[in-house]
């Protein structure tokens, strides 16, 4: 009888390591492709064939150091201690493992929610039901494990006992699949019979372009990417996103970490090319030199420069996709038709005959309107001389067809002159300028520069005199040399510039987060993204620099006195000990009314209380002048004649007002 028991326990392990021999060497191939388990909606899909190996560099960056005084990041490096001491207990089975291809995927489940899909390939371990059962093991007594089954595969369920978590995992062929969301592992499930994503032409071209010699790969699937910035934002500063999310198809980037202080991605996006809009323009346009950092402000929030090769060969471009669509088309041309009939001007040969190469959008902060959403469009012109010239000739036929009054100011020898031409913009570059209806322009170099306020075109002239342009900058230029100097579509921001703005636009409970971690967020002090039309895609580079908090402070301190000796060359100022005399007090400040066709200006106390009013005539002082103390009594009466002090002028003491 032992004899027999013996037997039959050697036939069974001859059997066992029989069966294993096969499953590894000779059986057939039965594996599946990771990405044909990511549900469709995708935003993001992150890949990387050595994840043990890229998470070791990541954490001992310059970066990741600093995120760990961050209480989230602080809690999550020990909880990934924790895991790997596990790991390391558990040495016989990771060393069996060995690094694994992992992909996580990103995908808003709910309304103004989301969660990571994790697909790790095993391979021939997937057959072996002991890694389903080491999976328990790890766990331990800290979690409870139940079992479901959905649509024939069992899917095993975590529970963590102290998170109040449940991390689901599955076996689907060769793969591991995990979620913290039941729903997206269903949903994996689910594209295991019917893959999308997997056998999109469209992604399988951007894929196949993309390198893998970074830390990992990284897709955007752009139909998805303004759901899941909705989790961030309300729906209403995401309307651009509405209106071209089907102009583009996927991005593959090639993710590197430079000098620990640098991450880079490089890749490719492909177009839909059935679709109107102003990417497909400019990827049919070529390319062209960046050149607005000469006289955009240092302190610059926001630079988004679009390029060609040349503008007429651009717009015409643009007109061919707006025919495609008859309503959009008419209505550009019942523009056209009703500026050129009212001003008797022609919109090619006076305007889009001189345009060069490049035009942008600029924001920054302004020092004299104070307005954070003051902007600049900055046009490029071929010929400075022709431009000034049509400019002058449409100047001349606004004043002649149109009951506008206002004339022109001179600031420090720039003039600035009001642009009273409703939808021009619009007609030349589509929604992305439609806000800007009735600016203000001046001329700098070869650059015509136009703004809905006046203050943000002296502050652009202020900027330029003392040199103070991005173009000086040398963290700016060293930022800037990681890109090709040719793009077709540019957009550099400046984190800490803009942060203000980026917690203005963010819901209440992202606004929340923004405030208690800026140092984590202003930390990425600059960001670049630049398209370079290519065949029928856009060559893409995505860069991102860090910065420690100190010194962002240090830097900005800095620029700070940087800028204000500079102002001072600008503007010699007195001995800063001012004796009140007859003269002295009716020296006043200059004001910037950011309405040049007003007749009135103000400014007001802190408290709300009127400071002073003056009357105004073409954008300067002309008229009454009155002056008030904190309490309201008058402190200062007199006239303006062109600017000038005029006349008779009184000043009245504080405390009775006489």
């Amino acid at each position: 009888m032992k004899k027999k028991i013996l037997w039959a326990v050697l036939i069974i392990a001859i059997g066992f390591v029989g069966y294993q021999t096969y499953i590894f060497t000779l059986a057939e191939e039965d594996n599946i492709q990771p990405i044909y388990l990511v549900p469709k909606n995708a935003a993001f899909v992150f890949e990387t064939e050595r994840p043990i190996d890229t998470w070791d560099e990541i954490s001992a960056s310059n970066i990741w150091k600093h995120f760990q005084t961050n209480t989230y990041f602080k809690n999550l490096t020990e909880s990934l201690d924790n895991l790997d001491k596990t790991f390391q207990e558990q040495k016989q089975i990771i060393d069996f493992i060995g690094e694994r291809d992992l992909l996580i995927s990103v995908h808003v489940y709910k309304p103004k929610k989301f969660d990571f899909l994790y697909v790790a390939d095993l391979q021939k371990l997937a057959k072996l039901n002991f890694l389903k059962n080491a999976i328990a093991k790890l766990a331990g007594d800290s979690y409870k494990i139940t079992k479901r089954v959905y649509k024939s595969h069992e899917i095993l369920e975590l529970y963590d006992k102290k998170s109040r978590e449940t991390l689901h995992i599955t076996f689907i062929k060769n793969q591991l699949v995990a979620s913290f969301t039941h729903v997206l592992v269903e949903q994996s499930i689910d594209q295991y019979l019917n893959p999308i994503i997997g056998r999109d032409v469209n992604f399988i071209e951007v894929r196949k372009q993309t390198d893998t010699d970074g830390f990992f790969n990284m897709y955007t699937q752009h139909a998805y990417l303004k759901e899941f910035l909705n989790c961030f934002t309300n729906s209403s500063n995401l309307k651009i996103l509405e209106r071209n999310k089907d102009a583009l198809f996927y991005s593959g980037f090639d993710v590197s970490l430079i000098e620990g202080t640098i991450i880079q991605a490089i890749g490719f996006t492909n177009i839909n090319t059935n679709t109107e809009t102003y990417l497909k323009a400019l990827q049919k346009s070529g390319k062209a030199k960046r050149s607005v950092p000469k006289i955009a402000p240092r302190n610059t929030s926001l630079y988004l420069s679009f390029a060609f090769d040349d503008f007429t060969e651009f717009h015409e471009n643009l007109e061919e996709l707006q025919q495609k669509n008859p309503i959009i088309f008419k209505e550009y041309t019942d523009g056209v038709t009703y500026i050129e009939n009212k001003l008797d001007i022609n919109i090619k040969k006076n305007v889009y005959s001189w345009i060069g190469d490049e035009i942008a959008l600029l924001h920054f902060n302004t020092e004299l309107s104070k307005n954070k959403k003051d902007i600049a469009a900055v046009i490029k012109a071929d010929d400075i001389d022709d431009a000034t010239e049509n400019l002058d000739y449409i100047l001349s036929k606004i004043k002649e067809n149109t009951p506008l009054k206002f004339k022109q100011i001179n600031y420090r020898g720039f003039p600035i002159n009001f642009f009273d031409l409703k939808g021009f913009f619009k007609l030349l570059a589509g929604d992305m300028f439609a806000k800007m209806e009735k600016p203000y322009f001046t001329i700098i170099d070869d650059f015509v520069i136009f703004s809905d306020s006046p203050n943000t075109l002296k502050e652009i002239i202020n900027n330029h005199l003392i040199e103070y342009t991005l173009e000086s900058s040398d963290a700016f230029s060293d930022f800037n040399y990681q890109f090709d100097k040719k793009s077709s579509l540019f957009a550099y921001v400046n984190t800490p510039n803009s942060y203000q703005e980026l917690v203005n636009l963010s819901d209440r409970k992202t606004r929340q987060e923004l405030v208690k971690n800026k140092p984590y967020i202003s930390c990425f002090s600059q960001i670049g993204l630049q398209l370079i039309a290519t065949d029928d895609m856009f060559e893409s580079n995505i860069t991102i620099s860090f910065e420690t908090p100190e010194n962002i402070t240090l830097n900005s301190n800095k620029e700070i006195a940087l800028k204000k000796e500079l102002l001072q060359k600008l503007n010699p100022q007195k001995d800063s000990t001012v004796t009140i005399t007859r003269e002295t007090i009716f020296n006043l400040a200059p004001i910037h009314p950011s309405d040049l066709s007003a007749n009135k200006y103000k400014e007001y106390f802190e408290n709300g209380k009127l400071q002073f009013e003056v009357e105004l005539n073409n954008g300067v002082k002309h008229g009454d002048y009155n002056s008030f103390y904190p309490n309201g009594k008058t402190k200062i009466k007199g006239r303006f004649k062109k600017d000038k002090q005029y006349g008779t002028w009184k000043a009245y003491h504080q405390q009775n007002g006489n």
